[in-house]
């Protein structure tokens, strides 16, 4: 019981001054002062099309805990004045290549100035060893992001919201009630990665006829005990050898080829996404590799949103439909004490339909219109 409570829990964890900057440079980027120099390379490596419609910039920019964060920055061509901005990032064990850049691009063309960014540990971003999470050093990449924004001669520093998707929807939430500079923030097909961690998948794995998940009791604190222990041995065996023990790639997210009938829905959605060419990516967690098998430690008894209620920013909650992640969503929704709040339930969509444009499901003109009436 508890070896399928971490492979579920290995599975929601699937869930310097110098720059680099394209030919396309029609404003000036301001380096943020103090950031270690990094050797990027400059070119165009997503997994979705570039637009013609905004300028792409990669840069650097670094958090309070002194990583150096790697992010895209897209502005939209031919802009005057100062802009509102969004950071975005997510999902969790995804890259700004996939997911988030999809996001930060279309909502670029839209005429905000975006920052899809990699979370510390992950991707281009800094951090040693890698593959690993940390719930509060995740809350401060994204006021990382804003500090970044916020320096920007073509941002206007009061006008900045965040983005969270998946996994990085919870941190953008918990950023959001720390971080009093923040806006406007908006999470789609939002995970909780501490509750998730803490008490498993609170979903019967197999949907209803109409694509909904029955809800079923969180795991119970013996097991919970039991996974810690488990955990904890698997310290000392770090400490011995020197460095952490990741899962494997296919034990974190099985592939396309091992499914089998009894591999639950959305683990096959995951895998559609991650592990095929529709959104591969070599320097993503989900599609390659896995997080430290140590990695849920911190996440099951630090939880996130603790003073949800005391929330004052403007929120929009997206989710799918049918996603099996939608209770998350609603929970944090409810918790939440802002008096501008709105939950959005995208009709027929399911927690991977959120992720990109091939199920054309990602309400983009909702996104627009939130932050627009909100970031001013």
């Amino acid at each position: 019981m508890v070896k399928k409570i971490l492979k579920t829990t290995a599975l929601a964890a699937a869930l310097s001054a110098t720059f680099a900057i394209t030919a396309m440079a029609d404003v000036n980027v301001t380096p943020m002062k103090g950031v270690q120099t990094m050797q990027l390379e400059n070119k165009w490596d997503k997994t979705f099309k570039q637009s013609d419609k905004v300028e792409y910039h990669k840069v650097t920019f670094k958090n309070r805990y002194g990583f150096t964060l790697v992010g895209d920055l897209y502005v939209p061509k031919n802009a005057k004045g100062k802009l509102p901005a969004i950071a975005v990032s997510g999902p969790f064990g995804a890259v700004k290549e996939q997911t988030s850049g999809i996001y930060a691009q279309t909502l670029a063309e839209r005429g905000f100035v975006t920052l899809a960014f990699d979370g510390s540990y992950t991707g281009e971003s800094s951090g040693e060893p890698r593959n690993i999470a940390s719930p509060e050093i995740a809350t401060e990449d994204f006021s990382a992001a804003v500090d970044f924004l916020g320096l920007q001669d073509f941002v206007n520093r009061d006008e900045i919201g965040i983005l969270g998707i998946c996994g990085w929807g919870g941190f953008a939430l918990n950023a959001a009630l720390s971080d009093t500079r923040v806006k406007a923030v908006a999470v789609s097909t939002m995970y909780d990665m501490t509750k998730v961690m803490g008490n498993g998948y609170e979903i019967d794995f197999t949907p209803n006829a109409n694509g909904t998940y029955d809800r079923k009791p969180a795991i119970d604190a013996d097991t919970r005990y039991k996974m810690k222990e488990a955990m904890n041995m698997q310290r000392w065996a770090d400490a011995e050898k020197g460095e952490p023990e990741h899962t494997a790639a296919n034990e974190h997210l099985p592939a396309p080829e091992t499914h089998t009938a009894d591999t639950p829905k959305f683990v096959k959605e995951y895998a559609d996404y991650y592990k095929t060419p529709r959104g591969y990516h070599p320097r993503s967690v989900n599609s390659n590799t896995g997080w430290s098998k140590t990695t849920p430690l911190a996440f099951i008894n630090m939880p996130i949103l603790q003073r949800a209620a005391e929330m004052r920013t403007p929120a929009l909650v997206v989710h799918g439909e049918k996603a099996h992640s939608r209770y998350f969503g609603e929970e944090a929704f409810q918790s939440l004490g802002s008096k501008n709040k709105e939950l959005y339930i995208v009709p027929d969509a399911t927690h991977v339909d959120l992720y990109d444009n091939q199920a054309n499901k990602i309400p983009y003109d909702k996104f627009e219109q939130f932050f627009r009436a909100n970031l001013k």
